[in-house]
């Protein structure tokens, strides 16, 4: 369980607060998605729980144990991280993936490390693709390959930032169903971040919505609702249901032509 108490952060003595209070809770299999505009602050707090940036004040705790304080290889071990705009280099797939376990490793990798490798290559369908040069695949192949690297590190928790933000449809359901299938049958916590709320709806379990630099609404699915979009993204939208499931439409806007 990761758990952010009263956590603020500035980028220098004088400058604002980017970060203010901010408390967030999410349970060992559970997953968080954090929505709000660009600039609310969602960048800034996945750099304070990875230990790029420190915390002004406040408190970051993962099963009661404060990880601003452990190492980055102890960290690693604990938190993998999934940014949105991936790059590899000339690397095989296979060789992408075991740069996931360099916080276990010293100069080569064991038979273990290559072990568990493996092991991730054949869950998540890679197999076929493993000696691929992993900069030439497609946009979901890329992702679910930083998904493999990620697990790789053992983590406990995987930290998304927009993971389907550059995918077509069929990908962003390849991605959402991967993260579902980790957090269901790992019980591996996910905190995310995403643009679009029914993204969110379709992948979260709790959801955060920041709003400069602040928690201003949190809770289950129940907490959308059309005060609430309008509020964080000064939004007008129609929130209804469709086979039984919560969608968030947008109000068309009215504009009328003037006729000479």
């Amino acid at each position: 369980m990761i758990e952010i108490k009263g956590l603020s952060f500035r980028y220098s003595r004088f400058a604002r607060e980017v970060l203010s209070g901010v408390d967030l809770r999410l349970n060992d299999g559970e997953i968080g998605i954090l929505l709000g505009k660009n600039g609310s602050g969602k960048t800034t707090l996945f750099r304070n729980i990875l230990g790029i940036n420190r915390p002004s004040s406040g408190a970051i705790l993962f099963n009661g144990k404060d990880i601003t304080k452990l190492s980055r290889r102890e960290k690693a071990r604990l938190i993998a991280y999934v940014p949105q705009h991936i790059h590899f280099g000339e690397l095989s797939v296979y060789d992408s993936i075991m740069m996931g376990r360099i916080s276990y490793f010293g100069l080569s990798a064991g038979e273990h490390d290559m072990a568990v490798v493996d092991r991730i290559i054949n869950e998540m369908g890679l197999s076929s693709i493993s000696d691929r040069n992993a900069e030439e695949l497609s946009g979901g192949e890329k992702q679910k390959v930083a998904i493999a690297r990620a697990l790789a590190q053992e983590p406990k928790m995987l930290i998304f930032d927009e993971p389907t933000g550059n995918l077509d449809i069929a990908n962003e359901q390849l991605i959402i169903r991967e993260a579902k299938k980790l957090s269901r049958e790992k019980g591996i916590s996910i905190l995310s971040s995403l643009h679009d709320p029914n993204e969110a709806l379709s992948l979260g379990d709790r959801f955060f919505f920041l709003k400069n630099g602040k928690v201003a609404f949190t809770g289950d699915s129940g907490v959308f609702s059309e005060e609430t979009i309008k509020e964080v993204f000064d939004a007008d939208v129609t929130i209804t249901e469709i086979s039984g499931r919560k969608v968030i439409l947008k109000n068309d806007l009215q504009v009328k032509e003037n006729k000479k």
